[in-house]
C-alpha cells in the first residue's frame, strides 16, 4: 500500500495571475517620500532661488500640500534622487511638510538628465548660464544614447585603396 504524502499545494489563484494584475505590479503610482530620503540631481544646473515666488509656492504647499508629484529614481545605495521637482522639495521643507508626493521611475542617468532638462526649460525665470549649461548636459546625454557598449575592441579603421 501507498503511503500518502500530504502536502499543501497552492490555490490555482496563487499559481495565475491575469494580466490586468501583471499590468498592475508594473504600473507606476504615486508613493509618499520622506524628503530626508531624497537627494537633489549632481550636476543641477537649475539653481533653486529663495525669492517671493518661492514663499509663495511654500504657503501654497502648506494650505493645499503638492498638487503635482515630484518625479525621483531609486539610489543604488538606497534613498531617492530628486530629477524634476526641486523647487517642490523646497517648497514643503519651507512648509514644514515631512513627505512628498513623488513618481518613483527606472532612469540611466542619460535618460534623467532629458528628463531633468526638459522639465526644468519650460519655467519663466531661467538665467542664460543656466539654460546653456542644461542643453549642453541635455545634449553629451542624447549623444551617447544609441552607443555600442558591448564592443571590447575598437572600431577598424578604413583600409586605404590603391590609387
Amino acid at each position: 500500500m501507498a503511503k500518502e504524502i500530504k502536502m499543501p499545494l497552492p490555490s490555482a489563484a496563487d499559481l495565475f495571475s491575469t494580466q490586468e494584475e501583471r499590468d498592475n505590479e508594473s504600473r507606476e503610482s504615486v508613493r509618499e517620500i520622506p524628503l530626508e530620503e531624497i537627494s537633489d540631481f549632481p550636476n543641477h544646473p537649475f539653481k533653486v532661488k529663495m525669492d517671493e515666488s518661492m514663499a509663495d509656492m511654500a504657503e501654497s504647499v502648506k494650505q493645499y500640500g503638492v498638487l503635482v508629484p515630484a518625479l525621483v529614481r531609486e539610489k543604488p545605495e538606497g534613498g531617492y534622487e530628486m530629477i524634476a521637482g526641486h523647487r517642490r522639495k523646497m517648497a514643503s521643507e519651507l512648509a514644514e511638510k515631512k513627505e512628498i508626493p513623488c513618481i518613483v521611475r527606472n532612469l540611466t542617468d542619460d535618460e534623467a538628465i532629458i528628463i531633468m532638462v526638459d522639465s526644468n526649460l519650460q519655467r519663466e525665470q531661467i538665467l542664460p548660464s543656466e539654460k546653456a549649461f542644461a542643453y549642453k548636459l541635455k545634449l553629451d546625454a542624447m549623444k551617447r544614447q544609441g552607443q555600442r557598449t558591448d564592443l571590447t575592441s575598437s572600431p577598424l579603421r578604413a583600409v586605404d585603396k590603391p590609387p
